[in-house]
């Protein structure tokens, strides 16, 4: 796999104009993208899966196997699956996840498993016995197990 940078680039009037990679005709455009050390019209950029244009999605793409993909595509296509820590059920090589140590989850599985509050960003979160717990959750399980959490 290789991640390449993209580049637009404006075209002088005083420069000969370079070859399409893609097309292979002259770029006459005001605006020329250049990507895997070659040049392309910005129309001629494009995923071999989705025919989206590499250089409106974003500044990378990737190449494998002889193809330019965007990120998604590449993701399906090569990427690692795995199954979500909370459900068990299939998480696709391109979804968003949640990590918490080895464990991987859908983004809609990361809540306590106790009481199912989902977590928002800077919530605290605690991983015992391989179960997401909120606060609240974890300390009502140290005091039955005879701990008091400690207040700061």
């Amino acid at each position: 796999m290789l991640l390449a940078g993209i580049q637009m680039l404006s075209v002088q009037p005083d420069t000969k104009p370079k070859g399409c990679a893609g097309c292979n005709r002259k770029i006459k455009d005001r605006y020329l993208l250049k990507a895997l050390d070659k040049y392309w019209h910005e129309d001629c950029l494009k995923c071999a899966c989705c025919d989206c244009r590499l250089g409106e999605v974003g500044s990378t793409l990737y190449t494998k196997a002889n193809l330019i993909l965007c990120r998604r595509d590449y993701l399906r296509l090569f990427g690692v699956t795995g199954n979500c820590a909370a459900c068990s059920k299939l998480i696709p090589a391109f979804e968003m996840v949640m990590r918490a140590k080895e464990n991987v989850y859908h983004l809609d599985c990361f809540a306590c498993q106790l009481c199912n509050q989902r977590f928002c960003v800077g919530d605290k979160f605690f991983l015992k016995n391989n179960m997401i717990l909120c606060q609240t959750d974890y300390e009502e399980g140290l005091m039955k197990e005879g701990y008091a959490p400690q207040v700061r």
